[in-house]
């Protein structure tokens, strides 16, 4: 059973967002908030698998307390639910620690498979999304290549591997059974890759890869 906490200002759309997802039998909403300052208290209470959570609210807006709640309870995964589209917002849910990013007027049977690949280890992005935040990454990249000797001109063979894989989607489990090492050598690789590419979260990690190094299958 997947644990759920719903975090949206608005009682009509907590109210119907439940009322979806009890349909689904291996999902469970264990509670709802207001607004992130509150989110934050429900999950230390309640210890959710997800989080559901909207952007703009009053007090605390979500990618606050998607920042907190991810550095505070690291096994917690946030999904972001809104109705807004804009680059700043996905690229900020994003930074925070968001694993997903969706908007509200997806189908609820789309919504609960998006949370269950969440909770499995995945990304999420509703359609369309990802090429906005590929583009804004392949943008920030060059930038950054130019003004910081900090990002490698080249990756160590076996980090290459690793990163093309998170940028698949696969789980620290997935890749050591690909690559038929340790999931503890994984992490060791993951944290090397923070370190060299100065990113902070996996999402970020899976983005650099979708837009950055699939192009290097192509070259002789």
């Amino acid at each position: 059973m997947i644990r759920l906490l719903l975090v949206d200002d608005q009682n009509l759309v907590r109210d119907g967002i439940k009322a979806m997802l009890s349909l689904e039998p291996d999902l469970q909403v264990v509670g709802t908030a207001e607004n992130g300052k509150a989110a934050i208290q429900q999950v230390e209470t309640l210890q959710p698998d997800v989080v559901l959570m909207d952007v703009r609210m009053p007090i605390m807006d979500g990618k606050e307390a998607t920042h907190i709640i991810t550095q505070r309870f690291p096994k917690v995964k946030v999904i972001v639910l809104s109705t807004f589209d804009d680059d700043e917002y996905i690229a900020d849910s994003v930074q925070a620690g968001a694993k997903g990013y969706l908007l509200k007027d997806m189908l609820s049977e789309e919504l609960a498979e998006s949370i269950r690949f969440v909770h499995r280890g995945y990304t999420q992005l509703a359609p369309g999304l990802m090429e906005k935040l590929i583009t804004q990454a392949s943008s920030s990249t060059s930038k950054h290549r130019e003004s910081s000797p900090t990002v490698p001109a080249e990756l160590p063979a076996r980090e290459r591997d690793v990163l093309r894989l998170i940028g698949t989607g696969a789980t620290n489990r997935e890749i050591a059974q690909r690559l038929f090492i340790s999931e503890g050598t994984v992490k060791s690789y993951v944290t090397n890759l923070f370190n060299r590419l100065n990113l902070k979260n996996r999402a970020q990690l899976a983005i650099y890869a979708t837009s950055i190094l699939w192009d290097d299958q192509d070259k002789p």
